[in-house]
């Protein structure tokens, strides 16, 4: 909690998310920001809050971004981000990020250890399951305090897909996307309505097949659109939408990457599936009934998280 009363969100990275991460965090009047990155990221960590508090003044917005180096800093958060570590680029998989954001990923959490035990850890970073795995062992944070973001940004893109095929509010748009953040991910079909009515009665099946494959690949088609970096208003704002059920202890039931304990027959991994958030962090997971061609679907993506979490070296 921050000395003013105000509730405390630490940002780890500056980068294109972290950037958007406060923004959006200050215009929801969520609570005071501290934007956390290394030594040689000073400038631009200062330059972004000193640029989003005078856009503050703009529209009247009451809470401040600090920018810092210092860890000191991040200390009594309530609610802690993390995106540093490397973006994908062109021709590279989530997986190919391995080692390098596992380096990161170490000391980030090392330093939540120390200065900042009692938050709720949302962790942004690729590959998505394999890093918030380690960062619920080298912190020895509460199960029910980290979660990673994915199921949210995933579900947004189905929807996103889904309106716009069909000409629809996106407000009317119901889905679900399970599993591991990667190209297996499970949109659950059957369970995804517009207005309440059944998608698969809405959209012929080879169009929703290539809006399924567009979902899958939706991370890798902004990879090469940008081509020097991956997404981040999206990421940002889903990961804002967890920040914010935490904070204001909404309950909301959102697809994120929660420790499984024999939920869906998976125990001992993180994986994507619907949680409610509220002020005792991750508080209930939520198991859908699957048919078996779900269940088979949900279990391929599984082995394509488990292989990449095996790998990990602690």
């Amino acid at each position: 909690m921050a000395q003013n009363g105000k509730k405390k969100i630490g940002l780890i990275g500056g980068g294109q998310i972290g950037g958007n991460l406060a923004l959006l965090a200050v215009q929801k009047s969520l609570g005071d920001v501290v934007l956390y990155d290394i030594p040689a990221a000073e400038g631009l960590v200062k330059g972004k809050a000193l640029d989003i508090n005078q856009l503050a003044a703009v529209d009247g917005y009451d809470c401040r971004v600090k920018g810092t180096t210092d860890w000191k800093d991040v200390a009594g958060s309530d609610v802690i981000i993390i995106t540093a570590g490397m973006p994908r680029k062109p021709g590279m998989s989530r997986e190919d990020l391995l080692e390098i954001n596992l380096k990161i990923m170490t000391d980030v959490a090392g330093n939540i250890k120390q200065h900042a035990p009692n938050a709720f850890v949302i962790n942004v970073a690729n590959p998505l399951d394999a890093m918030v795995f380690a960062l619920h062992k080298i912190a020895g944070l509460p199960k029910h305090m980290v979660a990673g973001m994915a199921g949210v940004l995933d579900t947004s893109r189905f929807k996103c897909f889904v309106a716009e095929a069909l000409g629809s509010s996106i407000r009317d748009v119901e889905a679900l996307v399970l599993g591991g953040h990667g190209d297996d991910m499970v949109p659950l079909v059957r369970h995804s309505t517009v207005g309440g009515v059944p998608l698969t009665e809405l959209i012929a099946k080879d169009k929703l097949d290539a809006i399924i494959k567009r979902t899958r690949e939706g991370g890798a088609e902004l990879v090469g659109l940008y081509k020097t970096g991956s997404a981040y208003f999206g990421p940002a704002a889903s990961a804002i939408a967890m920040a914010e059920s935490f904070l204001q202890d909404r309950k909301r039931v959102l697809p994120a990457a929660a420790l499984l304990e024999g939920q869906y027959g998976i125990n001992g991994y993180f994986f994507g599936v619907p949680v409610q958030i509220g002020a005792g962090g991750v508080e209930k997971i939520h198991t859908v009934e699957l048919n078996d061609s779900e269940k088979a679907e949900l279990e391929k993506s599984f082995q394509s998280v488990k292989k990449t979490v095996d790998s990990v070296k602690l």
